[in-house]
């Protein structure tokens, strides 16, 4: 037995795709060109990560243009003025606004996972967005003859299904991204919304079976986008005893970038379920200063002090670039994080001789 060790989702664009990005938001680059250059960015990702001896492969995120918005590549009946998410820095992030029903997605997360399978035969981790995060999409002043309920079953029905896609076409693991969970409790510190959005996210989740749920992960961070976040003022504490009510069998969570990992540590010892691993995050996307694997064996050692050993993992804290446009790490600085998380999670294992 060793100590398993993923990437967590996106990664640096490189330059081309990224300037190919931009114009094709100008109509300025052909659709055909865009695509080319994703598929080649998507292949180089999959190459670098097998080379560092990553033994979970992810495609980084290439083709999709924000992590949380792919499913709505397409569709129609949607307005620019959603919901805010206002970050440490000032910057912030808008969702688009449903304005008719039914919620249908337009792009499943199936399609980057075949796509990413075509370029290895090593094992691939596919990130989808968590149903919560796509529940902000429904205006509060509602929608006339598509009342809320209704659609949160549409949406329940689509995110299965994107889960589903991905275990049947063979992902390693499903990784649903929830990083609105902590910022849930910033905008709303009476937890009521973080309730509802576990509850929402365990409706989907409750439909596969423990077998299929062993393949299913939850991934919370604070957010990291252009170098900040919108919740690591947040205290843990708070949302982890939730957040480990829901029915997955991993949990990835942020941990390099707290300023008391001990205590956090604790909190999760306490309240991890007993089928679950839980992967703690060793490497700071944010900082850009690149780890040293004895850092990252250090990281894992505590961990071990408080976790049985059998039910650890490594990640990184978060994607390094969960919207297309953030340039803010490079993708050599990311690339050099994950190569320590890599091998100081080896050294880890060593040292307790696993």
């Amino acid at each position: 037995m060793s100590i398993p060790t993923e990437p967590i989702g996106s990664l640096p664009r490189p330059a081309a795709l990224q300037q190919a990005i931009a114009l094709h938001a100008q109509g300025s680059a052909p659709a055909e060109e865009l695509t080319a250059l994703q598929v080649k960015a998507t292949a180089d990702t999959l190459s670098t990560l097998a080379g560092l001896g990553s033994p979970v492969l992810v495609d980084g995120e290439q083709s999709k243009l924000s992590f949380v918005t792919y499913p709505l590549a397409g569709i129609s009946g949607l307005s620019p003025d959603g919901a805010v998410i206002p970050f440490a820095d000032g910057h912030q992030r808008q969702l688009p606004a449903l304005t008719q029903g039914p919620f249908k997605y337009g792009a499943n997360a199936v399609t980057f996972l075949r796509e990413a399978q075509r370029h290895t035969d090593l094992p691939v981790k596919q990130a989808v967005i968590a149903p919560s995060a796509l529940s902000l999409l429904y205006p509060a002043a509602g929608i006339e003859g598509y009342p809320r309920e209704r659609f949160l079953a549409d949406l329940a029905d689509e995110a299965e299904a994107d889960i589903r896609q991905c275990l049947d076409a063979g992902a390693h693991v499903v990784q649903l991204d929830f990083t609105e969970g902590r910022l849930s409790l910033k905008l709303d510190p009476s937890g009521g919304v973080l309730e509802d959005f576990i509850a929402l996210n365990n409706t989907v989740l409750e439909r596969f079976t423990p077998e299929e749920r062993a393949r299913i992960g939850v991934h919370t961070c604070p957010g990291g986008d252009l170098d900040s976040t919108h919740s690591a003022d947040i205290d843990y504490a708070g949302l982890l005893p939730q957040l480990f009510r829901l029915k997955a069998g991993n949990f990835y969570v942020q941990l390099a970038s707290e300023a008391d990992p001990e205590r956090v540590l604790a909190v999760i010892a306490e309240h991890l379920p007993a089928d679950a691993r839980v992967f703690i995050g060793v490497t700071d996307p944010i900082d850009p200063r690149v780890e040293t694997p004895e850092e990252i064996r250090d990281r894992v050692l505590a961990a071990a002090r408080h976790l049985p050993a059998d039910r650890l993992g490594t990640c990184d804290d978060c994607g390094f670039a969960p919207f297309a446009d953030d340039t803010s790490t490079s993708r050599e600085t990311a690339f050099a994080k994950i190569r320590a998380r890599v091998e100081g999670t080896a050294l880890a294992a060593k040292e307790l001789g696993l």
